[in-house]
């Protein structure tokens, strides 16, 4: 999965806008971040990805580029 599909599909899974995240953003300052959220990711990661996350992982990260090197490093491990 490349850098924008990733994109791509955390703006699905967060309602957002196609093509508004870039990876900079601060997660609590995105419009449909909320306590859900991180709920949201962890089911999107395994139903499409089939990647396990650790729900204290995700909600640590303050960036979308953060959420992003996590889906990075729980792919990387899977290929292994």
């Amino acid at each position: 999965m490349t850098r924008q599909d990733a994109l791509r599909l955390l703006e699905k899974t967060l309602e957002l806008a196609p093509h508004t995240l870039t990876g900079g953003e601060t997660l609590r300052n995105l419009e449909n971040w909320d306590s859900l959220s991180t709920m949201m990711i962890i089911a999107m990661a395994d139903k499409e990805l089939g990647l396990p996350l650790p729900g204290n992982r995700v909600a640590q990260c303050q960036t979308v580029d953060e959420l992003l090197a996590l889906l990075a490093n729980a792919s990387a491990k899977r290929a292994a």
